[in-house]
């Protein structure tokens, strides 16, 4: 489902994020329409997994269902975490200072190239760099890798950090540490988000022992 979602949809979706469970027939009254439309509007909500309906039973007559919203769902609604953690991060460095920042991200590295070092093991260049382009895909960066000239070069057409490392560079200099450590290769950045950029990019290539 496309995240503009059709008005009548969105309106429901907006319903049970203020309101909560709602069956059909609170929904077409609270919208207008009859319980019958509304129907149609939740059965497609439910095949894209942003609703899901609970059995209530009743003493007397037949059991109802009442509608909610799935987590995926709730990515439909605005989120303020990039300002929300800019906004940290300048707390901490007030209070703190920069070297902290950088502790910080130091942090974050370590802890990432714990997660992802085991999907390394036993892969040579090419495997490593087409795992490593994954990783950062499932992170939210839309990556791509080619080879080219004996090296390899991949892309970041979206930065999932971009907000935070316009103000940050630590972010971007301890990602690029990640890439270095989890390649094992040598690793030139060629493009940077951060600075104007439309994408980041990276030239990789093999050490001596590769």
């Amino acid at each position: 489902m496309e995240r503009q979602t059709p008005t009548t949809r969105r309106q429901i979706l907006d319903l049970l994020k203020k309101r909560g469970g709602m069956t059909a027939k609170d929904l077409g009254e609270a919208l207008g329409i009859t319980s019958m439309a509304v129907r149609r509007h939740l059965a497609a909500l439910e095949r894209d997994d942003l609703i899901t309906a609970t059995t209530v039973r009743r003493p007397m007559g037949r059991p109802t269902y009442v509608y909610s919203l799935t987590p995926l769902a709730d990515d439909l609604f605005p989120k303020n975490y990039p300002q929300l953690t800019i906004g940290l991060l300048e707390d901490i460095k007030a209070l703190d200072g920069e070297e902290k920042i950088d502790q910080l991200f130091a942090r974050r590295e370590e802890r990432l190239y714990a997660a992802y070092a085991p999907r390394m093991e036993g892969k040579n260049l090419e495997q490593r760099v087409a795992e490593v382009t994954r990783i950062f895909d499932e992170n939210g960066n839309v990556t791509e890798s080619m080879q080219t000239d004996g090296a390899y070069r991949l892309t970041w057409h979206n930065c999932a950090i971009a907000k935070i490392s316009q103000r940050f560079p630590q972010a971007c200099a301890h990602e690029e540490k990640l890439l270095e450590r989890l390649l094992d290769a040598e690793v030139e950045r060629t493009e940077h988000a951060a600075k104007g950029d439309p994408c980041c990019g990276y030239i990789v290539r093999p050490r001596q022992h590769d």
